[in-house]
């Protein structure tokens, strides 16, 4: 059996109905549900939700032989796994973002607010930049705007947040989209099986095989 792992939300339905699309079908599943744990109609592949930022390890460890996970997620975590396929969906990117008018005091270190602080820390040190990290778990764009950093690292989208808060863009760091992970054990012992649902994937869909 082939053990799936999905955090809840937008990203989880948009996989579930690309699955249904490849004739993968489970019947008691229902986005109402409080169950974990679904089987398909073939009893051959088991779903596991899992919180977002958990798929990366539960593939990595083993306990699920394949994930979808946001590249977002899959930066700032940095799995040991394969990462196969793009599947082009929950499309947005990484970019820093400062208030307007922003102008950086060569003498001083860059304070960044960010939820991300791996990617973060990434990007200025490629860079050449020093940075100060602030870590974030809530609203990261109150954060300049409050004194407490100057620029932030966060996913953007549409930009509308950052213009109702007085910030713009100012580097895009990269694109950002949901792909679909796999256990480099697994890949070896369930080959065919994990090649055939990414082969039907790609036929299905504008995903991009890695």
């Amino acid at each position: 059996m082939l053990n799936i792992a999905l955090g809840k939300g937008r990203l989880a339905d948009i996989t579930l109905k690309k699955l249904e699309e490849i004739k993968i079908h489970f019947p008691e599943y229902t986005s109402k549900s409080r169950k974990l744990i679904f089987t398909d109609a073939m009893n051959s592949i088991k779903l596991v939700f899992v919180k977002a930022s958990d798929v990366g390890i539960y593939v990595e460890r083993g306990a699920c032989d394949i994930g979808v996970a946001g590249k977002d997620t899959i930066m700032e975590s940095m799995p040991d796994v394969y990462e196969m396929m793009d599947l082009k969906i929950g499309r947005c990117k990484f970019a820093v973002a400062a208030p307007v008018g922003f102008k950086k005091e060569s003498h001083k270190k860059i304070r960044v607010a960010t939820k991300y602080p791996n990617v973060a820390k990434n990007y200025f040190e490629r860079n050449g930049k020093p940075i100060e990290i602030i870590k974030i778990n809530g609203s990261v764009e109150l954060a300049p705007l409050m004194g407490l950093a100057d620029v932030i690292v966060d996913i953007v989208e549409t930009g509308t947040t950052l213009k109702e808060n007085g910030l713009v863009v100012i580097e895009e760091i990269s694109d950002v989209s949901a792909r679909l992970i796999v256990n480099k054990v697994s890949l070896k012992t369930k080959r065919t099986e994990i090649l055939g649902i990414i082969k039907a994937l790609s036929t299905s869909s504008e995903g991009d095989q890695l």
